[in-house]
C-alpha cells in the first residue's frame, strides 16, 4: 500500500526530479487543467469535485509516507497540483488566467506571504498540504479580481 502511496504522493513520479520538481508538479498540472477543460466557462462541478479529491488523497498520502520521507519531504509534490487546482478553480480556461495563475502559485509557494508559512506547521499530509492550498486561494482571490475586472478576458 506504500508504494501507491508514493506514487500518488509524488505525483506519478514527478517529485523524483528532486530541484525543481514542485514547479514542474504544478506546470504539469496547470498544462492538464488548460487541456482538459479549454473551450468551457467552468466545466460544472467536476473541477472542484477533482481538486477537494486531490487534496483528500494528499492529505491521505502525506500522512503514509511521512514516516518514510520525513516531514514534507520535497519529493513530496502532489500538495503542488492541489494548490495549483485551487488556483485555477471558478475561472475561464484560457492561456492567461492558466499561466497568470502558475506564476502567482508559484510566488505564493515559494515566497510564503500573508500567514502561508505557519500552515506547515500543521501536523502530517494535512501540513504538507494547506501551504499550497493557501497560496492557491490567495491566487485564486487576485485571479478572480482580474476576471471581475476583465483584465485577461472573459
Amino acid at each position: 500500500m506504500i508504494r501507491i502511496h508514493k506514487i500518488f504522493a509524488t505525483s506519478l513520479g514527478i517529485g523524483y526530479i528532486g530541484k525543481g520538481g514542485g514547479t514542474v508538479a504544478a506546470a504539469v498540472a496547470a498544462l492538464c487543467w488548460y487541456l482538459a477543460l479549454a473551450g468551457s466557462a467552468f466545466a460544472g462541478l467536476w473541477p472542484l469535485v477533482f481538486t477537494v479529491a486531490i487534496t483528500v488523497l494528499g492529505i491521505w498520502s502525506g500522512n503514509e509516507v511521512e514516516p518514510y520521507w520525513g516531514k514534507d519531504d520535497k519529493k513530496v509534490v502532489i500538495d503542488e497540483v492541489a494548490g495549483m487546482c485551487v488556483s485555477l478553480l471558478f475561472l475561464p480556461v484560457n492561456y492567461w488566467y492558466v499561466l497568470a495563475g502558475l506564476v502567482l502559485f508559484r510566488f505564493f509557494d515559494i515566497v510564503k506571504p500573508l500567514g502561508i508559512r505557519r500552515t506547515e506547521q500543521l501536523n502530517g499530509g494535512l501540513g504538507v498540504m494547506m501551504d499550497d492550498v493557501v497560496a492557491g486561494i490567495y491566487t485564486n482571490l487576485l485571479l478572480q479580481i482580474a476576471y471581475h475586472s476583465n483584465l485577461f478576458g472573459g
